[in-house]
């Protein structure tokens, strides 16, 4: 049974790690995996490849935006960068640096989540306590990431509000739900490995990595 919470764990480990690393890389690099994203009508971008826009995503490393023919044209820009959004009636809203800069916590949180999971995946005595520590320290960064891309939408969402007699409507990008997804596997694999740590108390190693009383190994209870 135990040896049961500990693949679960895994799992859940690996799958939040695959997720969360997808998230990190983002925009421009995989243009679908976006934090917030913007659709409207009428509205223009100055200086940008498209005079008119139809969509306006957000990413870690920069931005993408649609044209009126939906030809999709992204920027490379670093984290922390601002956008401005002016309208034909010269309404203009800039969604400042400050509120992009954060989203480079999220590569932080996947390489927290990649330790939790060697040390899960390794044979040593103390490597499931220790993911178990780390499966929560991961989810605390996450928490802290999906935080700020709550504040991300919510100010995007305020900011595009402003605009009058403008047809936009402010979604969560796919990024955003994958980072929440990630944050629900990582706690789920701290809990698991350490449910399996539990049942073990008292015994002197773990099951999947020493011998039983028998000298068979873990293996062998199932072949009586």
């Amino acid at each position: 049974m135990a040896r049961a919470f500990y693949l679960s764990g895994m799992g859940f480990l690996f799958c939040a790690l695959v997720l969360s690393f997808l998230s990190s890389i983002s925009l421009p690099y995989l243009p679908a995996l976006d934090f917030t994203r913007v659709t409207f009508t009428g509205v223009f971008f100055p200086g940008s490849a498209a005079d008119e826009l139809s969509q306006l995503r957000w990413g870690i490393w920069g931005f993408c935006e649609y044209d009126g023919n939906n030809h999709r044209h992204c920027f490379h820009t670093g984290h922390g960068y601002p956008i401005e959004i002016e309208t034909p009636e010269e309404q203009t809203v800039i969604i400042g640096a400050s509120w992009t800069r954060g989203l480079a916590i999220h590569p932080v949180a996947t390489g927290v989540v990649a330790i939790a999971f060697g040390f899960a995946a390794s044979k040593s005595d103390k490597g499931p306590v220790i993911a178990s520590l780390t499966s929560f320290v991961a989810a605390a960064m996450l928490l802290i990431a999906f935080a700020i891309d709550i504040a991300l939408f919510a100010f995007v969402h305020h900011e595009i509000g402003k605009l009058k007699n403008v047809d936009a409507a402010v979604h969560a990008g796919s990024a955003f739900w994958m980072t929440l997804v990630s944050l629900i596997l990582v706690l789920l694999a701290g809990c698991t490995v350490c449910f399996g740590r539990r049942k073990e108390a008292g015994s002197d190693a773990y099951p999947m990595f020493t011998k039983t009383a028998s000298g068979g190994g873990f293996l062998s209870r199932f072949r009586r």
